[in-house]
C-alpha cells in the first residue's frame, strides 16, 4: 500500500440502523468484523441502479466468499422503502444473500458521508475504508482493490478466513406467482402475467387465477427455447403485438426482461421464447441505435405497442430513457431522453426522465410513469413530452386534487381506464389512483395494497398486480366513486447538501483501481456534464467537458434544488499485452440548499478514497 493510501487511512463507523435481515436476528458490529474484508452496499429498493449493483456484486462474492463479508446498508429515498415489511420484500425479491441493515433515518449514510444511491465503501481487516465507489459497473476495479488486500493482510496476518453472519431467510413456500410485476390480456381473454421472481411469465384464464401454462423453467436465465426450457431473469412489462406483425414475425408477445437486458418474443401457438432484442450486456456508453441484436440495452422495465410511434416504444429505466423497437426491422432505436435522470419537458430528443417504469397508450398519445420523479407524464402526437403529476427528484407523497398540487409516491403502473381517465398503480403509497386529463383533477380509487405494480383492464374490472401480496386482485370499475386524499406533502430524508451561493468549486474525485490507467489514447478519458433543477439555480459552469473540475455559480438569493451530474471514466488495464479497458459512469441528483457563509466546496467521491 502506497504512502499516499496510508495518510488517507480512516476508521470505519459502526453501523446505526433499526432492523438486521438475514442474520438471524442478530446484530452485526464492524469491530466484530477484524480479520474480514467488508464491503458495504448502500443502496435503496426502488434505484434502478442499485439493483444493477446487486447483481454485479453476486460472483466477486462467491469468488471471495471465505475473506469477504457484503452487507447491504439500505437507507431509503421513499418513506415505504424505510419500512420493515417493504424492505423485507425487497431482499426477497432480488434475492439478496448477504445480511442487510435497515436504516430508515439514514443515520449510517451520513457516517458514511454517502452522497449517492449506490454507494459500495471497503473496509479492510483492521477496520480501515479504503476504497469507494459511486454508482455501478466497478466490478473491475472491486476484484483488483479485494485482491490487494487479501496479498497484504495475510502477508502481515491480519486476514481470517472462513465463516460468515449470512443466515438465509425462511422461504415462504411455494405459490403460483412470486412478485409479479404486470399484466397483460390476449385477443382470446387470456392473461399473461410477468412473474418476476419466478423468472418466468404465467398465462391465466379470463378469472385471472386459473394457472393455464407457463413459459420459463423458473431457473434465473436467458435461455431461448420451448417453453419449459426457456428462461428469463426477473421479468416485467409485457406487450401483445398486432396480429398482422405478430403472422410476420412469428411471435405474439414481447417481454422486457428487465434483469437479463434482453427483450424477448413468446409465440403463443409453440411456446416458444426467443431473443428478439439485446446482447445480454447491460449498456454503459455507446451506441442506442442500430440492429437490435447488436446493441446492448439496460433494464427495459415496460413494453406497449404504440401505432402512432411505428413500432413498440421501451422504457429504458436503466438509462432514463425511451427506446423505439421495430421487430420487423429487427432495429432499436434511442427515442426518447438524454440519460440525465430528472424531470424535463418538451423536445423528447431533451427531455429528460427518471427510471420511466410503466407505458399506457391512448390514440395518438403514449402516457408514462416515471418512479424516481413521482409524476405521471405523456408523450402527445408530436412526440413533445409534458407532466401532468410531479416535481422533482424528491418530492412526493399521497395528496389528491389539483394535478399541479398532487402527489405520487414511486408508480410503477398505469392503464387508460374506459371513461378515457387514467389508473396508476401508485406503489409505494399502496393505492390506484386516477388521473382525470379533462379537469386535470387525482382522486383515489382504492388504497391499503400491497404495492400495485402493474393495472390491466378487462371489460368493466381493472385488474391490479398486487406485487408484495403475489396476486392479481379484480377491482369492479362500477363499484364506486373515487375518494380525496389529503395526505402531506413528503421528502426525501436524505440530507441536502449545504452551500454557498456564488462561485463553487466541484471535484469529482477518480482514482483508477491498482493495475489500472486512464486510458487517452482516444481523446480525453474523462467527461462531467453539469445541468441543475430548476435551471435558475445554475448561473455558470453547467454543460458538457472532459475535466472532473469545474467552477459552478449558483444563482444569489436562491433556495436552492437539485444538482444532476453525470461523471465517467475510462480506464485500462496498465500491465497487459491486451489490456482490456472499462468505461464507468455516475449521474448524482444532489440535492442544495444555497446559504451564505456555507462551504464553497462541493466533492463527489466516483471511485477512490
Amino acid at each position: 500500500m502506497t504512502a499516499q493510501r496510508r495518510q488517507a487511512r480512516v476508521r470505519a463507523p459502526e453501523l446505526s440502523g433499526d432492523v438486521w435481515l438475514n442474520t438471524g436476528g442478530e446484530r452485526i458490529e464492524v469491530a466484530g468484523l477484524r480479520g474480514k474484508i467488508v464491503l458495504l452496499d448502500f443502496w435503496t429498493s426502488g434505484c434502478i441502479n442499485c439493483l444493477h449493483v446487486l447483481d454485479e456484486l453476486r460472483p466477486i462474492e462467491a469468488e471471495f466468499a471465505d475473506v469477504l463479508v457484503t452487507i447491504g446498508v439500505h437507507s431509503p429515498k421513499f418513506t415505504h422503502e424505510g419500512e420493515a415489511a417493504a424492505i423485507e420484500a425487497a431482499v426477497r425479491r432480488h434475492g439478496v444473500h448477504h445480511p442487510v441493515l435497515n436504516d430508515p433515518e439514514m443515520i449510517t449514510w451520513q457516517q458514511y458521508a454517502v452522497k449517492a444511491w449506490p454507494t459500495l465503501v471497503l473496509v479492510d481487516p483492521e477496520g480501515y475504508v479504503v476504497h469507494v465507489a459511486a454508482g455501478e459497473g466497478h466490478a473491475g476495479a472491486l476484484r483488483r482493490v479485494i485482491a490487494e488486500q487479501v496479498v497484504s493482510h495475510e502477508a502481515k496476518g491480519t486476514l481470517r478466513r472462513g465463516g460468515t453472519p449470512y443466515v438465509p431467510a425462511r422461504d415462504s413456500g411455494p405459490a403460483p406467482l412470486r412478485f409479479p410485476a404486470k399484466a397483460v390480456a390476449t385477443d382470446d381473454g387470456r392473461i399473461l402475467v410477468a412473474d418476476t421472481a419466478h423468472h418466468s411469465i404465467v398465462e391465466l384464464g379470463s378469472d385471472g387465477e386459473t394457472v393455464l401454462r407457463r413459459f420459463g423453467s423458473g431457473e434465473r436465465g436467458s435461455l431461448d427455447g420451448p417453453s419449459e426450457v426457456a428462461s428469463f431473469a426477473e421479468p416485467s412489462g409485457l406487450t401483445v403485438l398486432p396480429d398482422d406483425v405478430a403472422q410476420r414475425v412469428g411471435w405474439h408477445v414481447l417481454v422486457a426482461d428487465t434483469a437479463g437486458h434482453l427483450l424477448r418474443g413468446i409465440d403463443l401457438a409453440s411456446g416458444e421464447v426467443s431473443t428478439v432484442a439485446g446482447t445480454g450486456r447491460q449498456w454503459r456508453d455507446g451506441e442506442t441505435d442500430g440492429p437490435a441484436r447488436v446493441v446492448d440495452l439496460t433494464s427495459p422495465w415496460d413494453v406497449a405497442w404504440w401505432d402512432h410511434a411505428g413500432g413498440v416504444v421501451v422504457a429504458m429505466a436503466g438509462n432514463h430513457t425511451l427506446g423505439l423497437f421495430d421487430p420487423e426491422r429487427g432495429t432499436i432505436t434511442r427515442f426518447a431522453g438524454t440519460t440525465v435522470e430528472g424531470l424535463r419537458d418538451g423536445d423528447r430528443r431533451e427531455a429528460f426522465f427518471a427510471q420511466t417504469s410503466g407505458l399506457a397508450v391512448q390514440g395518438d398519445r403514449l402516457w408514462l410513469v416515471d418512479a424516481e420523479t413521482s409524476a405521471l407524464r405523456w408523450l402527445d402526437g408530436d412526440f413533445s413530452v409534458h407532466t401532468a403529476v410531479g416535481t422533482d427528484l424528491f418530492s412526493f407523497g399521497h395528496h389528491d386534487g389539483d394535478a399541479e398540487e398532487a402527489l405520487l409516491q414511486h408508480p410503477l403502473g398505469l392503464a387508460v381506464l374506459p371513461d378515457g381517465t387514467i389508473a396508476i398503480a401508485d406503489t409505494y403509497n399502496g393505492a390506484v389512483r386516477r388521473y382525470d386529463p379533462e379537469s386535470e383533477k387525482v382522486t383515489t380509487m382504492a388504497d391499503r395494497l400491497a404495492e400495485p405494480s402493474g393495472l390491466l383492464v378487462t371489460e368493466e374490472t381493472l385488474h391490479v398486480v398486487e406485487s408484495a401480496a403475489h396476486r392479481l386482485r379484480p377491482l369492479r370499475l362500477s363499484a364506486g366513486e373515487s375518494a380525496q386524499v389529503a395526505g402531506a406533502a413528503q421528502v426525501v430524508r436524505r440530507p441536502p447538501s449545504v452551500l454557498a451561493p456564488g462561485a463553487v468549486d466541484l471535484t469529482v474525485v477518480f482514482t483508477p483501481p491498482p493495475g489500472e490507467k486512464l486510458d487517452d489514447r482516444y481523446g480525453p478519458p474523462t467527461r462531467l456534464e453539469v445541468s441543475a433543477s430548476p435551471p435558475e439555480l445554475l448561473v455558470d459552469g453547467g454543460g458538457t467537458g472532459t475535466e472532473l473540475r469545474r467552477t459552478l455559480r449558483l444563482a444569489e438569493g436562491h433556495p436552492g434544488g437539485v444538482l444532476q451530474i453525470v461523471a465517467q471514466a475510462a480506464s485500462c488495464d496498465s500491465d497487459a499485452e491486451h489490456p482490456v479497458c472499462r468505461v464507468v459512469r455516475q449521474d448524482w441528483g444532489v440535492p442544495v440548499q444555497l446559504r451564505a457563509g456555507s462551504p464553497a466546496e462541493l466533492r463527489l467521491v466516483f471511485a477512490g478514497t
